[in-house]
């Protein structure tokens, strides 16, 4: 639970920062260009920083069009996975009464948290393979700067690794658990003394023996 919730808290970190690209000129070395999924920002030498949001959203690269929608996506689903989750967590007494209903809310969480980090995963690859076909494509000049990977790409890639290994690691100990209570013991029956019938009584035995009273004529 505490593995996919870092994961989601650095999936939603990556989503909104502006470090998914780096670019530095070698005309200028005193700025750093750096390119996220809402806007683009250039670090100064002397630590000033400008941001600028795009412009448009259908002007942008199918990457990053495709990025936007599958991180907000990831974003909710591992928000709704940590509702589900910490419902069907023991320590809440919520159905309590109920704990197969407890073990479907764990699942769910589990499920969403692994589908949280697909579309997590998904989206910083695609960008990150775009960014090699660019950086090595012969075709353009060789003066012609070129894009790099940034910090969130790696946070991307640690985030959604922990989103889905937390979602398999949640769903593999709720299948694991045991939800009903065990059977009670059967109760011990008090032991009684043996009673014997007259039918079932022996000839031989004392009782059939005759008092010396009876013996007296």
């Amino acid at each position: 639970m505490l593995l996919a919730l870092f994961g989601w808290i650095s999936s939603c970190v990556t989503t909104f920062v502006p470090l998914w690209k780096n670019l530095n000129l070698d005309l200028n070395e005193l700025e750093i260009w750096t390119m996220g999924l809402w806007q683009v920002c250039i670090m100064q030498e002397e630590g000033a920083t400008e941001c600028k949001a795009h412009d448009s959203f259908l002007a942008l690269p199918l990457e990053l069009r495709m990025s936007r929608v599958l991180m907000c996506l990831s974003n909710g689903l591992g928000l709704l996975a940590l509702l589900f989750a910490s419902v069907g967590l023991d320590c809440w007494k919520t159905c309590e009464r109920k704990p197969d209903a407890k073990k479907q809310l764990l699942l769910a969480g589990g499920a969403a948290f692994g589908t949280a980090g697909i579309t997590t995963l998904v989206p910083v690859s695609w960008v990150a393979y775009t960014t090699v076909l660019e950086f090595w494509d012969e075709a353009v000049p060789d003066i012609v700067p070129r894009w790099e990977f940034g910090e969130a790409m790696f946070l991307g890639w640690f985030a959604g690794s922990f989103l889905a290994a937390g979602g398999l690691l949640l769903i593999y100990s709720t299948c694991l658990s045991r939800t009903g209570t065990p059977a009670a013991p059967p109760a011990a029956r008090p032991l009684r003394p043996a009673t014997h019938s007259p039918a079932t009584m022996s000839p031989w035995s004392h009782h059939s023996h005759p008092k010396n009273a009876d013996l007296v004529i």
